[in-house]
């Protein structure tokens, strides 16, 4: 049994311990918080739509009309005209048959990755996957091959050895954590080679890649050459809930079989009907994909005029990687103090003793307070005892494999102190 009294003295004593900041008003490219105002760099709300005025306005007529709460499930009579209606424009959107909606991004990971895998199964996974990812892998209980983080030969390796026991290859489009794209061409041609289904969340890459921000799978012409696309409503779209966008034939198995559907309530009207009039505006106003490019690409060139090492980077997600946590805690809390807040990430979030400085960057930002950003960080490095030329993309290291694996699919969460590490499974 966990003491828990210990384990949070131990958290304390790493350095690790997190606290939950209170953000007053709404979410915008700057906010109040703990009473004082500061530049938002840690949202996920790209586009600026969260406090867009249309999206609030549909989100309050939906409470009116549809009332705050779904009521149950969507197999039971959770489902209303207004998630109906969503699920065709996304479907639309992405150039998909069909669309469905989950009540979130973890359960729309976790409830379809289980349900395309199952015992005795080989479900792949990239080294740097979203948690829900992993956990729906584990979910499956099928055996879980963790390839190298973009690795496309790691991968077919993988592939080469599963005996014909390949299920899934599951990827994010754009890593969450360091705005890493994936290698999508790879991977689908892979997948097509050894007959294995992909699924690729684009939830960090709606709004943000490909034209109009369809996302990566778009930016390479591949949106049909998937079998299922995840993707959140809480990113770009500035609300709550996920989806996952593939064919009708898929979309019935998964009404079938996802269990995070079957047993969860149905996602919140308001929070639909926002999501409806978000990617009304991002379908009418492709431009704004176009200012967070011209935003990302300002923070990028300021950052590395400072001494960061950005080399690779492309989206609008950055990650100012350090090995040890406290030194990026303590960036992150001078930073602050100087009115900018970015998100110190640190194990378990992060895969392995790597710690990172996350910003994003806003459509909404203006680019003269972003180049600003980026001496108050410089400075806050100094100040937390980092040179800003330390610190920037790392590529966690990755052991060799060999050819003739004796168990090329063991995965296992070592007990690293109080914390699940995800280990890279190797078949050494």
């Amino acid at each position: 049994m966990i003491e828990i009294e210990a384990r949070l003295s131990e958290l304390r004593a790493l350095g690790l311990h997190q606290r939950i900041r209170l953000v007053s008003g709404p979410q915008g490219p700057h906010v109040v918080l703990d009473g004082k105002p500061v530049l938002l760099l840690c949202s996920d709300n790209c586009l600026g739509l969260a406090d867009h005025p249309r999206v609030r306005e549909a989100a309050a007529e939906a409470a009116m009309r549809w009332g705050v709460g779904a009521g149950a499930s969507r197999l039971a009579s959770g489902t209303m005209t207004v998630h109906r209606r969503l699920e065709e424009r996304l479907a639309g959107f992405l150039r998909r048959e069909s669309a469905l909606l989950f009540g979130s991004g973890f359960l729309a990971a976790a409830g379809v990755i289980s349900a395309l895998a199952r015992p005795g199964d080989v479900v792949f996974s990239d080294a740097l996957n979203h948690a829900s990812l992993i956990d729906g892998c584990r979910l499956s209980r099928a055996e879980m091959f963790v390839y190298d983080h973009g690795d496309a030969e790691h991968l077919a390796w993988g592939l080469a050895h599963a005996q014909g026991r390949g299920a899934l290859i599951a990827t994010d489009g754009v890593f969450s954590l360091d705005g890493d794209v994936a290698p999508l061409e790879d991977i689908v041609e892979l997948a097509q080679r050894h007959r294995v289904r992909v699924l690729v969340d684009e939830s960090h890459a709606l709004g943000s890649l490909g034209r109009g921000g369809r996302g990566a799978l778009a930016e390479h012409g591949l949106e049909d050459q998937v079998d299922v696309i995840l993707g959140t409503l809480g990113g770009a779209l500035g609300s709550y809930g996920a989806f996952a966008a593939c064919d009708r034939v898929m979309t019935q198995y998964l009404l079938q079989a996802a269990r995070t559907l079957a047993f969860s309530s149905a996602p919140a009207p308001p929070a639909v009907a926002g999501a409806l009039a978000a990617l009304a505006l991002l379908e009418d106003r492709p431009r704004l994909v176009d200012k967070l490019h011209v935003n990302a690409a300002a923070l990028r060139e300021a950052l590395v005029a400072e001494g960061f090492d950005l080399r690779g980077a492309r989206t609008h997600i950055l990650a100012l990687m350090l090995g040890e946590p406290e030194p990026v805690l303590r960036m992150g809390e001078v930073a602050l103090a100087r009115g900018v807040f970015a998100h110190a990430v640190v194990p378990p979030a992060t895969h392995g003793p790597v710690s990172c400085l996350r910003l994003t960057t806003m459509a909404t930002h203006r680019a003269e307070e972003l180049r600003a950003a980026a001496p108050v960080l410089a400075e806050a490095a100094r100040t937390a005892g980092v040179d800003p030329r330390a610190m920037g993309v790392v590529v966690p290291p990755q052991d060799e494999y060999d050819d003739e694996p004796t168990e090329p699919y063991a995965y296992e969460a070592e007990q690293t102190g109080p914390y699940d590490y995800e280990q890279i499974a190797h078949a050494a």
